[in-house]
């Protein structure tokens, strides 16, 4: 045997037993006749020593490790004189007999140490060695804990874990497709999945009336922090149901996974607010209600004073940071910066503070008396020491988003998004259509699959652009987790839904014609959820990024640079596929 235990496992009750271990190299130490070195698996460190004295030229055989190397060890566990209460294994150590070396390494790019200095690049590159560090293994040991879990609760409710296929057809609407030739199908192309929507809902048809799946899904967009061209969803499907019974059914799988996962029991249900009221007050279909700072207009208070800026303005709206009126000048005017950055896009911003004597001191102190300034004061319920902060602009819209962004800059500068603290909520009657300038229609909002709210399908006729959909995302900490809907599962319905956003009924037809046909032969009232398993579990380990809970995760460009993928194809390989590359000029 390689080994009798794992490096994390021995105590002890173990000494004086005769142990053989294998592992890498961590660290080594020499201190006069005694060479101490750190050995690692997956399961922890163990201390090991050679002692000059006894075998000295098994310690100089020791001195010539170096870190990473692979190697195996036989010897006697004995307590420590100097324990580590750090270390599970802290209070043991192995005195060694018997020293093997199963593979030397290269001096590795960066430290393998939880405070590592190698860089993001570096680590991407090498991720191999990335995965031996204990924090990065940690994330996917919960991944497979979180997957385990899923499983277990999904079939306790009597859902059916069915595989979907990987190589679908291409859809029009929603993100671009990744797109895969065919070889034996010259000029054709499948697409791999964005989601496995229009399968389970097929499965719905067919009768399996519980549907999961942690599914693979591609997406070819631009990446963020919360996205990667791949993902892993807990996909879900659901038949005679309505939205209560799906979000009921998901909301406890949440609170099952923070109490098996994390430990934190969640006893209230969640909120429910509806879309409109979330971007009024928030600024966003997302918010992060870890803390206050809820939007309030000022259009009635602030307009018509002479100050042109506001004067002009189509939306003029605040937030009040508590116990903020210390922000010195230079600070104000850093967050002025921030909002003014390209990708937020606000020409500027007013501030105000609430003096100890309950005065307001204010920007734009010039343009409005003390009576005016309190009205703004009372319409926040500010207090002394408060400070206001303030931004308008001609869309009311573009906005509320702006002001978005700097109430959660202030409060990550507040500390008051802290991660182990926990807000969810659902955000529901989303509207069914969004309109887009670059396509000159409306485009569905979730997907064209979507039920519109009963008592506005009337207005699919007359005023399209103010229908609300059966709709419902789950949100926690301003990250969506998951979202889905109540599905179309009439025919007639779904023809109208592919009419208003601009479908031919041919195009309807060849796109989407096999979900029609099959909605004819009985398709049952059904609705779905899909979760990101990857965004859960980034929440649970608490970080800020998707990436260390992936085992090989993409950059942000959408490269594997461990495998520099994705790459070109040699002569033979387009030949056979039938494709002739012409790249654009740029």
């Amino acid at each position: 045997m390689y080994r009798t235990h794992t490096c994390g496992e021995l105590r002890l009750s173990d000494v004086n037993k005769q142990v053989t271990l294998a592992g890498w190299v961590q660290r080594s130490r020499k201190m006069g006749g005694m060479t101490f070195i750190d050995l690692r698996d997956r399961y922890g460190l163990t201390q090991l020593v050679f002692n000059e004295e006894v075998d000295a030229s098994l310690c100089e055989q020791a001195n010539r490790l170096g870190r990473e190397f692979v190697i195996q060890v036989k010897g006697t566990v004995n307590e420590r004189f100097s324990k580590n209460p750090n270390l599970p294994t802290g209070e043991i150590e192995i005195i060694v007999s018997e020293l093997n070396v199963l593979n030397a390494a290269l001096t590795p790019p960066f430290t393998i140490e939880d405070n590592t200095d190698g860089g993001d690049d570096i680590r991407m590159k090498y991720r191999y060695l990335d995965l031996r560090r204990s924090a990065v293994r940690k994330n996917l040991e919960l991944r497979h804990k979180m997957t385990i879990e899923v499983r277990k609760y999904l079939d306790e409710q009597g859902f059916i874990e069915v595989e979907t296929p990987i190589l679908v057809g291409s859809t029009p609407e929603g993100a671009r497709d990744f797109v895969v030739p065919s070889r034996m199908n010259p000029g054709q192309f499948y697409a791999l999945p964005q989601s496995p929507q229009t399968l389970k809902q097929l499965l719905m048809v067919s009768g399996f009336d519980r549907y999961f799946q942690i599914a693979k899904c591609f997406r070819d967009e631009d990446l963020r922090a919360d996205r990667q061209p791949e993902f892993t969803q807990i996909d879900c499907e659901m038949s005679f149901v309505e939205q209560d019974d799906i979000i009921n059914l998901f909301e406890g799988m949440a609170k099952y996974l923070f109490k098996t996962i994390r430990g934190v029991e969640l006893t209230e249900p969640f909120l429910r607010m509806p879309w409109a009221e979330a971007m009024k007050y928030y600024g966003s279909d997302k918010p992060d209600l870890r803390f206050g700072m809820k939007f309030v207009e000022l259009m009635d208070i602030m307009k018509g004073h002479g100050f042109s800026v506001f004067d002009s303005a189509a939306y003029i709206g605040g937030i009040c940071a508590e116990g903020a009126a210390h922000y010195t000048r230079k600070q104000l005017d850093q967050l002025t910066d921030f909002v003014k950055r390209p990708q937020i896009g606000a020409k500027g911003m007013v501030y105000a503070r609430i003096e100890a004597d309950g005065n307001v001191k204010s920007s734009v102190d010039k343009f409005y008396t003390q009576e005016v300034l309190q009205q703004m004061k009372e319409a926040f319920g500010a207090k002394p020491g408060d400070l206001i902060l303030i931004l308008s602009g001609e869309d009311a819209m573009k906005t509320r988003k702006q002001l978005c962004e700097l109430r959660l800059e202030m409060g990550n500068q507040l500390g008051l998004r802290d991660k182990n603290k926990f807000a969810l909520l659902w955000v529901v009657d989303f509207p069914m259509f969004e309109w887009s300038d670059e396509e000159g229609r409306l485009m569905a909002m979730h997907h064209p699959f979507t039920h519109p709210k009963e008592e506005d399908i009337p207005l699919l006729d007359t005023d399209p652009a103010a229908v609300r959909a059966d709709a419902y995302d789950m949100v926690c900490n301003g990250i969506e987790v998951g979202g889905g809907s109540i599905r179309i599962h009439d025919a007639k319905l779904q023809a109208k839904m592919f009419e208003i956003l601009g479908f031919t009924p041919e195009r309807a037809q060849e796109q989407f014609g096999f979900l029609m046909n099959a909605f004819k032969y009985g398709a049952p009232p059904h609705g779905g959820l899909a979760y990101g398993l990857d965004r859960w579990v980034s929440i649970f380990a608490g970080l800020d990024s998707i990436r260390d809970c992936i085992a090989f995760p993409k950059n942000n460009s959408g490269r594997d640079v461990m495998l520099d993928a994705p790459g070109t194809l040699d002569q033979k390989q387009l030949d056979e596929l039938n494709l002739v590359i012409d790249l654009k000029q740029e």
